[in-house]
C-alpha cells in the first residue's frame, strides 16, 4: 500500500544468501517507507541482484558477529527512524496500518520505539501459544535512542533509552520450511552458546541441565498452552527442551575435551 509521502523509516535488513526469501520481505515494506537498506555478508548467491531490483541500497560487509553486524548495518541507514527486519520475516497488513498511524498520530514524537509480536508460520498453520507466540519484539526504533545490545555471540538485543510503545499487529516469520531446517539450527546455537559459557567460565551442572530442559517443555506445552496448536505445538515444545538439553550437555563434552582428567 502506498503512501504519500513515505514514511521517514529506513528497513534495515541483514542477510546471506536469502534470494529465495528476500522478494516476499522486500515486497511487504516497498513503497510506504522512505529507505530499504541490505547490508549482505558472504553471500555467494542472487541476493543483491533480488534486493536492487526491489529498490534497496546495497552493503556488503564481512561477518562482525550478530550484534556489530546489525548495528553496522544501521549506521548504513540515513531515516531518523528504523524497521529492523530479517529476510524471512514480512510486514503483515494489520502491522503496515499500525505503523502508519503511530506517525500519523504522532506517536513518533512521544515515543524512541514500539514493539510487536512475531508469529511464526510452521509445518502448516501460524503458532499462536507457546514459546514462540507473541514473542514481542522491540523493530521500530528511533535511531538516535536505540542501539542492538547484549552479548556480541549470541542473544544480540535492541536496547532503547526512551519509551517505547506496543503494537498489536503482527510480523509474520517464516523461519523454519521443513522440520529438518529446524533440527538443523540445534547445533550451530549450542557452538555459540558453549563458546559463551566457556569465556564466562561457567561449568556443567547435571541438575542444570535436566531441570532447564524439563522445564522449558513444561513452560512451553502447559503453562503457555502450546498444546492448542496441536501436533507442531508438542513438536516445537519437544524440540525447545532437547535444544536446551544438547546446549548443556555440549559444555559437558567441552569441559571434559579441554581437561580430559576431570
Amino acid at each position: 500500500m502506498p503512501v504519500s509521502p513515505p514514511l521517514p523509516i529506513s528497513v534495515v535488513i541483514v542477510a546471506r544468501n536469502e534470494a529465495a526469501a528476500l522478494p516476499r520481505c522486500l515486497a511487504s515494506v516497498q513503497g510506504w517507507v522512505a529507505e530499504i537498506v541490505v547490508v549482505l555478508n558472504e553471500t555467494t548467491d542472487d541476493s543483491a541482484a533480488v534486493a536492487a531490483a526491489h529498490g534497496a541500497v546495497v552493503h556488503h560487509t564481512e561477518w562482525r558477529g550478530f550484534r556489530d553486524t546489525k548495528n553496522w548495518a544501521l549506521d548504513r541507514a540515513t531515516q531518523p527512524w528504523a524497521l529492523c527486519l530479517d529476510a524471512d520475516e514480512e510486514v503483515s497488513a494489520a502491522l503496515r496500518d499500525e505503523i502508519t498511524a503511530f506517525f500519523a498520530q504522532g506517536e513518533d514524537r512521544r515515543h524512541a520505539g514500539a514493539t510487536f509480536p512475531r508469529k511464526v508460520w510452521f509445518i502448516d498453520r501460524w503458532i499462536t501459544h507457546g514459546d514462540w507466540y507473541p514473542d514481542y519484539s522491540l523493530r521500530l526504533i528511533h535511531r538516535e535512542q536505540a542501539r542492538w545490545g547484549g552479548d556480541a555471540i549470541v542473544h544480540e538485543k535492541m536496547e532503547c533509552t526512551g519509551p517505547v510503545a506496543r503494537l498489536k499487529g503482527d510480523l509474520h516469520h517464516y523461519s523454519f520450511p521443513t522440520l529438518a531446517s529446524h533440527v538443523a539450527k540445534i547445533n550451530p546455537f549450542a557452538d555459540l552458546f558453549v563458546q559463551q559459557q566457556l569465556e564466562r567460565n561457567r561449568a556443567f551442572s547435571v541438575a542444570e541441565t535436566v531441570f532447564r530442559s524439563g522445564w522449558r517443555f513444561f513452560r512451553a506445552y502447559i503453562l503457555r498452552l502450546g498444546f492448542l496448536d496441536g501436533f507442531p505445538g508438542l513438536y516445537i515444545a519437544g524440540a525447545t527442551a532437547f535444544g536446551a538439553f544438547v546446549r548443556y550437555s555440549r559444555l559437558y563434552e567441552a569441559e571434559r575435551h579441554r581437561d580430559p582428567d576431570v
